[in-house]
């Protein structure tokens, strides 16, 4: 009896899906405008956003000059968001506040177009052009819309890319380091150093300049040996004053004794040979 009423279940759902996809293919191949984008915004909120989409991709530049124009711009772009096509939802969504910037659903349409560029951010490993396209999406509706609600996550989402862009040059610049390319780790650390002062990254950078710096000063050759430790020193002082209480203090004063002994060393074998 159950495995009876279970199959009949199923028989009747499988019935209505086939009714279902038979009504949505009679209505691609409709000419009734209106019909179709009524039914497109039904399956929007159904959250049927593929068919959503596919209705309104036929009808939305056929309702160009009337009253259902604008959202059905609008809800075009945000059906294709919704299946994750955010290159088509970037384009759709800067498409509508370009054309309707005094819509009601202008506002969100700019946060979404960011959104839709903040999904095409690739891992920090990867060319992050996407992602600095994405800030600047970001700070243009951060300006266009200094009082809207979404301005908290917008900032949020800001701060975030920007840590993906300092991850990524603190990573090219420890490259160096992990290579044992002493020179370019120390010149690429500083640059980094004075790009990202601020970064979460600048503590272990500033320690990693200053032992780079040291290996550099260790291996070069002696008349440049003085003059390169110096600069070690220099940035050991800066690392001590910009973080006390580092985790990489003890490695740091290590560095920093090695230094002062080869120094002690340069400065007593001068003396000797003047």
């Amino acid at each position: 009896m159950n495995r009876g009423f279970f199959h009949s279940i199923a028989l009747f759902c499988l019935l209505l899906l086939a009714t279902g996809c038979s009504n949505f293919q009679k209505l691609l191949k409709s000419t009734d405008v209106s019909k179709k984008y009524q039914a497109a915004l039904e399956y929007y909120e159904q959250e049927e956003y593929y068919r959503s989409s596919q209705l309104l991709d036929q009808v939305t530049d056929l309702l160009a000059g009337t009253e259902e124009a604008e959202k059905a711009q609008f809800y075009r772009a945000k059906a294709h968001y919704m299946q994750g096509n955010y290159i088509l939802s970037d384009a759709y969504f800067r498409n509508f506040f370009t054309t309707y910037p005094r819509s009601p659903l202008a506002e969100e349409a700019m946060f979404m177009q960011a959104q839709s560029l903040y999904e095409q951010s690739p891992s920090y490993e990867e060319d992050q052009t996407p992602t600095v396209t994405a800030i600047e999406a970001y700070e243009e509706f951060l300006v266009r819309y200094p009082q809207s609600e979404l301005v908290p996550e917008a900032n949020r989402i800001i701060e975030e890319l920007y840590l993906k862009l300092d991850k990524k040059d603190f990573n090219q610049a420890r490259l160096y380091y992990q290579l044992r390319y002493w020179r370019s780790a120390a010149v690429a650390l500083n640059n980094f150093l004075q790009e990202h002062a601020s970064s979460p990254y600048a503590e272990e950078a500033a320690y990693l300049r200053l032992d780079a710096q040291y290996r550099f000063a260790q291996e070069s050759v002696p008349d440049k040996q003085e003059e390169r430790y110096d600069q070690a020193v220099d940035y050991f002082q800066s690392f001590v004053d910009m973080y006390p209480e580092s985790k990489y203090r003890r490695e740091a004063e290590r560095a920093y004794d090695a230094v002062q002994a080869a120094l002690a060393t340069i400065r007593e074998s001068n003396k000797q040979n003047s």
